[in-house]
């Protein structure tokens, strides 16, 4: 026996978690007599829309693996009681790209389709720009025939829920050792990479650590300002028409390293409320897009070496953090072939790879912009320019070896801008939309066109990439943040899961959709308090209490935030205002791992073998800190409001 392991003291202490397996349930039936004609058309309607959801998602779903492996690291031995886990290793740097294959490429009307050397068959024949008009036409005529009341009684009986068994569920969290909150991992699920950091972490740079740390007193350089002592004649611009060293950006904007502060850097997000156009001005430090250029892009004279370090130590951050994670969006704008080498290059060179970081590419729509400047001819240019270099990859890594390692990373696709804008040309029944190759119109395509072409690339890619085993994306765009619900119908059909959201509440209908199909909704309350809807307005609790499978997320937190955790103030603001009880947020936190992209091994790791099983059955209270009671009662009445379903249509 080994006298530095104590953990033989602890053989004989019994297990203190005792599983609560019965609770109060409510359960609603119906007369044998009882037969409705509008309540079974409406029945109709809604099974069709999820006929029509699953018939586009499938192409694109997320697959589990088959076997039936346990990826989670398993306890020390002899120390079961401490329940140590090692983490999971993750390194994406050693992997050799493997050699290429003899696939064709093609592009028919925009989407790029892959044929095998001896194959006159592709891998994937995606579905058509016309059928899917068809669907969300026919997804928006449902959603407009009339109200829909269950959601009513969802929230009305996730109430009852809570006032009978309230407190069973938290004596099943009190009696799971070490776990609660703080300790359960939880992903900021939609959150962009250039403002990850709050504005003190962008200021500031803890460089020096010392006795006085350990007496609370933090002792920073700031991050901008050591770089302008260490590095004042580092040429790291050029800007009208010559090269300038860091110190002469600043003497041009009349700065000094004493000026800086937070208040000087003006980037937290005010004055603007439904001006988007202002919010993007935030990204600005100091109002200067000079200083963005320097600190925040990846692409620049320096090779965004600045942004990689300040990049670095929010990752530093989160490794002492241990159960927050990230997925960081970085930007992919389709203006040029060469983006996508660029970007893997500050990736691989910066070795920016971490087990709490997995990254998504977020495709700004900005076509009409790079139309104009005489960038691209057309939009199947630009869908080139997004997808021909993923392709290309997968068909033979060993040319470019970087974007390999880097798509081992990459997670998921984004879509954004600002929807409250009005789409000058529109999709309308019987009037098909030109083909990409067509549209040379100095205006952007609909939303709803955009989505279309993403995931039809995706859904080719991922079945490529699928076939020589390499990993796949998911589609996760914004919508619902303003504008027409249209948007949320079209996602409802292709997206695996959305960002914000909040405009579901202005159609029952999809809302309903949303929380039968239980697709992933990250939302950002703070973010939208400052943009489009005030706090106390936001729909997060009902949604929550509905069903919807909603979590929390930062969106930006160089603009809306105030402390190094970001995650935990979003968390703590919801939790406060909306009176939300412990097993609620650790209910939002799981939400966020399974909206999350992280890979099965992970999922399992931080959730339990069989996280992907609805209810209890697919719960570890041990890891999630979610009592089986709430699981079971979310299983349960999905079940019925299906079974509700099925029972007045058939």
């Amino acid at each position: 026996m080994d006298a530095t392991d104590p953990s033989h003291l602890f053989d004989h202490i019994p297990e203190p978690y005792v599983e609560q397996p019965n609770f109060q349930r409510i359960n609603f039936t119906a007369g044998d007599d009882e037969h409705d004609p509008e309540a079974a058309e409406v029945c109709d309607g809604i099974l069709k829309c999820l006929a029509l959801r699953d018939k586009w998602i499938q192409s694109n779903a997320i697959v589990i693996p088959d076997e039936d492996s346990d990826n989670t690291m398993p306890l020390t031995p002899g120390r079961t009681k401490f329940r140590h886990r090692d983490d999971l290793p993750y390194d994406i740097f050693s992997t050799k790209a493997p050699s290429g294959t003899d696939h064709r490429l093609e592009i028919q009307d925009g989407v790029v389709v892959v044929y095998p050397s001896d194959s006159v068959s592709p891998i994937l024949q995606p579905l058509s720009q016309d059928e899917f008009y068809d669907d969300w036409f026919e997804v928006k005529r449902i959603i407009n025939s009339g109200p829909v009341k269950r959601l009513q009684l969802l929230e009305s009986r996730f109430n009852l829920h809570v006032l009978l068994n309230g407190d069973r569920e938290l004596v099943s969290q009190k009696a799971v050792p070490h776990r609660d909150f703080y300790n359960i991992r939880k992903v900021d699920t939609h959150i962009h990479h250039s403002a990850c950091m709050n504005q003190k972490h962008l200021l500031r740079y803890e460089s020096i650590v010392d006795l006085r740390r350990w007496m609370g007193c933090s002792l920073y350089d700031r991050f901008i300002k050591s770089k302008l002592k260490s590095n004042p004649g580092e040429i790291v611009i050029f800007r009208d028409g010559r090269f300038m060293t860091l110190s002469e950006v600043f003497r041009s904007l009349n700065l000094t390293a004493y000026d800086l502060s937070v208040d000087t850097l003006d980037m937290h997000a005010s004055n603007t409320f439904h001006r988007f156009d202002r919010f993007n001005l935030k990204y600005n430090p100091a109002g200067q897009s000079r200083l963005r250029e320097i600190f925040l892009k990846t692409d620049n004279l320096i090779a965004g070496r600045y942004l990689a370090d300040i990049t670095k130590e929010v990752m530093s951050d989160l490794q002492q953090s241990k159960y927050q994670l990230v997925e960081w969006r970085l930007s992919i704008y389709g203006r040029k072939h060469s983006e996508w080498d660029k970007l893997a290059r500050w990736f691989y060179v910066n070795r920016l790879a971490s087990p709490h970081v997995r990254w998504m590419i977020q495709i700004p729509r900005l076509f009409f912009l790079y139309k104009k400047s005489g960038d691209i001819d057309n939009f199947e240019h630009m869908i080139q320019n997004i997808f021909l270099p993923l392709f290309e990859v997968t068909k033979d890594p060993s040319s470019n070896p970087q974007l390999h390692t880097f798509l081992q990373a990459v997670i998921g696709f984004d879509c954004v801008d600002d929807e409250s804008k009005t789409d000058p040309i529109r999709a309308e029944r019987g009037k098909p939309l030109p083909r990409p190759a067509d549209w040379t119109y100095e205006s952007n395509p609909p939303y709803d066109y955009w989505c279309y072409y993403l995931y039809a690339n995706l859904a080719t890619l991922n079945a490529f990439r699928r076939a020589k085993g390499f990993s796949t994306f998911t589609f996760r765009p914004h919508a619902g943040e303003a504008g027409d619900t249209d948007h949320l119908a079209a996602t409802f059909l292709c997206a695996n899961a959305i960002n914000h959201g909040i405009t579901l509440r202005k159609s029952v209908a999809l809302q309903y959709l949303y929380y039968l199909a239980q697709i992933g909704i990250a939302m950002s309350p703070l973010s939208n308090n400052k943009l489009f809807l005030d706090f106390q307005r936001n729909p997060f609790p009902q949604y929550f209490a509905r069903g919807l499978n909603v979590s929390l997320s930062t969106d930006d937190p160089v603009m809306l935030h105030y402390t190094k955790d970001p995650l935990l103030e979003e968390y703590s603001v919801a939790a406060q205002v909306w009176k939300l009880s412990g097993t609620d947020i650790c209910e939002i936190a799981r939400n966020s791992v399974l909206q999350s992209g992280f890979e099965h091994p992970f999922k399992q790791h931080f959730l339990g073998k069989k996280y992907y099983v609805p209810g209890a059955a697919g719960n570890d209270i041990r890891m999630s800190n979610v009592p089986n009671i709430r699981l079971d009662y979310r299983h349960e009445t999905l079940s019925s409001e299906l079974a509700c379903l099925q029972h007045h249509h058939g």
